[in-house]
């Protein structure tokens, strides 16, 4: 294990490839399968189909790999986002330009959104990247 995560040079575009095949599934608070997911089982089960082990909680994906400024963002990066207070609480994966992939609040399923949201970009926090080729 390197910085808490298994290193693997997976391929960034597969990633998000797996990561947009689970749109519409629901959120379902602990969930980390298709049957339903919240934001951190989403990304630890998109990781692991690649075979790269995440830790569960979102505050422990939010300390693995290295630190990604917003203008280097690449597909299959961590976003990471402060939606009920001032710390990381939530997280996503970035497909690329100014969307990611994400399992949102107890109302929502699986789905793309825009970094650049009024809603998403006051509560960006900032992106990790796990040996991710692209």
């Amino acid at each position: 294990m390197v910085d808490g995560a298994k290193r693997s040079n997976v391929d960034g575009y597969a990633l998000v490839g797996t990561a947009l095949a689970l749109r519409g599934i629901p959120y379902l608070d602990g969930g980390g399968d298709p049957q339903g997911f919240d934001c951190s089982g989403f990304t630890q089960y998109v990781f692991a189909q690649h075979g790269v082990a995440l830790p569960r909680a979102v505050r422990e994906q939010c300390r693995i790999g290295k630190s990604v400024k917003p203008e280097d963002l690449a597909p299959g990066d961590i976003v990471v986002f402060a939606t009920t207070g001032a710390g990381p609480a939530h997280v996503a994966i970035a497909i690329g330009g100014d969307e990611f992939v994400h399992a949102p609040s107890s109302t929502g399923v699986v789905r793309v959104e825009h970094l650049s949201s009024s809603y998403w970009s006051p509560r960006y926090l900032g992106a990790r990247r796990l040996g991710i080729k692209n």
